[in-house]
Order: structure tokens, then sequence, then C-alpha cells
């Protein structure tokens, strides 16, 4: 009897330490996944100075728009913790948008060669930092499953795991697009 228990003790021990490690693994994936996406948003910074730079001479009446990209950055580097980050990173965004929108009425800064370098640097970082996003969620999703699901809930509270937080989509950017294909205007 006294072995049987022994052995069951130790086999529960095993499972702690299993799942304990397991966490760890998990909550180390999920602060790599927002390294990863760090990165990518120090090089969208440091690209941002480069193109309204490169821009402000030919738009000298879009001084506004100019000066809101810059205001936008400098709060998104400003910007601590992934609610606080997500959130200025999607003003970020935004004012990004309305500069290449307002770009568009400006034929010579469409064909000149270091706008569209920049333009097309900003896009790959954009498409690297989606998938910055998404790695990281989904990260954060397995360390957080993984933390509410029995017994794993028992050694995450007994060593006070915390759930991470998602890096989550601006409101505006959830909203579906409005699309008006009637020819009639």
């Amino acid at each position: 009897m006294a072995t049987v228990l022994l052995i069951l003790i130790l086999v529960a021990l095993v499972g702690a330490v299993f799942t304990y490690n397991g966490l760890v693994s998990l909550q180390n994936r999920v602060q790599n996944g927002w390294k990863q996406i760090d990165v990518q948003l120090k090089r969208r910074h440091d690209l941002i100075p480069n193109l309204v730079e490169t821009v402000k001479g030919a738009m000298q009446y879009e001084r506004d728009t100019l000066e809101r990209v810059m205001e936008a950055r400098s709060r998104a580097v400003a910007a601590t913790g992934v609610r606080e980050s997500a959130s200025a990173e999607n003003a970020l965004g935004q004012s990004l948008g309305r500069l290449v929108a307002v770009m568009e009425n400006y034929p010579t800064l469409k064909a000149n060669e270091n706008v569209m370098q920049l333009q097309e640097q900003l896009t790959t970082t954009e498409n690297q930092l989606t998938f910055a996003r998404q790695f990281y969620n989904d990260m954060v999703m397995q360390f957080n499953t993984r933390q509410q699901v029995f017994p794993a809930s028992m050694i995450a509270n007994f060593f006070a795991f915390k759930p991470a937080e998602y890096f989550v989509a601006a409101e505006e950017e959830r909203a579906s697009p409005q699309v008006d294909l009637s020819l009639s205007k």
C-alpha cells in the first residue's frame, strides 16, 4: 500500500513539474511574440520620419497631416504595455493611412523613387507586423487556455501565473467597410 501511495505521489509530482515547465515555456513564447512585434514597430517608427522628410517639400499645404503622423508616432514610441501600445499603434496606422491617401494627390510624389521605396518598405513592415501580431495572439491564446484547464489551473494559480493580454484591433478596424458599387453619382 505504501508503495502504491509513493508511486501516486511521484506521478503527481512529475505531472506538476511538466505542467509548470509547459506554462513557463508558453509564457516565454508570449514574451518572444511581443518582442517580435516590438522589432517590427521599431522598424515602422524608424521609417516614418524618413517618409515624412521625403514628402515634406512637395506637401507644403499638408503640414497638418504630417504633424499628426509625427505626433502619433511619438505617442506610439512612448507607449508601454500591450493595451497602450495597441491603441497608439492603431492611431498611428490611421494617420499613416491618411498620409498615403493625401500623397495620392501629388503626382510628383507618386513618381519619386525614394517615396516609392519608403512606401514599399512600410508596406512590407506592416505585413510583417500583421504576422507578428497573429503569432503573439496565438501564443496568448495557448498560454491563457493552458492556465484555465484542469489540472494546470491549479499549478498556474499556485505559482501566480497571470493571463496575457491580446493585441486587439481598434474599434474602427473591426467595423465592416461600406462599399457602394452603384453607378448612380
